[in-house]
């Protein structure tokens, strides 16, 4: 009875435990999807104001709103580009790696393009565009290459993929085609140019039983052997007629 007790508790604590781990886990699950869908709905609202002021508001606001528009799209294709190929291609993780370096210099100058854009001193920030443009293009150019390169790499495997595939569909077709390679002959029915019960008689076995009743049924009648000076019946064919009787006298 204790011993039931016992099994009974351990198995109460083990679903309780079980329970704590799901919940755990969906938890963490349903946070981590509102997170990111608050930062995906944050991001989109960022880059529409951004796109906003780079057409509506003139001057220095809307040359620095251009300048994160176009910074922010360039980074994010590429990181799109690179996460949706390095579980396919080992070797772009060394490519990611050097992205990640770069997505270091990026969020920095998003950040100063950002602070800049609430700074009252128009004049000192229309001073420092040339060089904030420059640092952008430099940016955007390392990513737009390896973004490209990424892609390159991914149309060349399968344009090699599909050049294999296409050799091997040829070879196929060409096999299919060969209309004088035959197969095994045992076990099948013989071709049009052989012999019916040559085919038989190579056949495992020799001819088979029905064919051997089939034969016997209609090969004429063997005769049988006479003695040495013994007199022969004569032969007779169906065609001809009866013999007549003699007439006696």
């Amino acid at each position: 009875m204790e011993a039931a007790i016992l099994i009974l508790a351990l198995l109460f604590v083990a679903f309780v435990v079980l329970g704590v781990y799901v919940t755990v886990k969906v938890v963490g699950a349903a946070k981590r999807g509102v997170e990111r869908t608050v930062t995906q709905a944050r991001r989109t609202v960022e880059d529409t104001t951004l796109r906003a002021k780079s057409v509506a508001q003139p001057g220095v606001a809307g040359q620095l709103a251009q300048l994160r528009l176009s910074l922010r799209t360039s980074m994010r294709s590429t990181q799109e580009a690179l996460h949706a190929r390095v579980g396919e291609d080992a070797s772009l993780k060394e490519s990611l790696a050097l992205f990640e370096r770069l997505s270091g210099h990026g969020h920095e100058l998003d950040d100063e393009l950002r602070r800049l854009e609430r700074e009252p001193d128009r004049r000192t920030i229309a001073d420092r565009l040339p060089e904030l443009r420059e640092r952008t293009e430099r940016i955007t150019r390392s990513a737009d290459s390896l973004r490209w390169a990424v892609r390159d790499r991914a149309r060349q495997f399968a344009d090699d993929d599909l050049a294999s595939l296409s050799e091997q569909i040829d070879l196929e077709s060409g096999a299919l085609r060969d209309w004088s390679v035959k197969g095994p002959t045992n076990g099948r029915a013989p071709s049009w140019d052989e012999d019916a019960d040559h085919a038989a008689a190579a056949a495992p076995g020799g001819p088979s039983p029905e064919l051997r009743d089939q034969r016997s049924r209609h090969r004429p009648p063997t005769e049988a052997p006479h003695a040495l000076g013994a007199t022969q019946p004569p032969v007779t064919y169906p065609w001809q007629k009866a013999a007549r009787p003699e007439a006696t006298s």
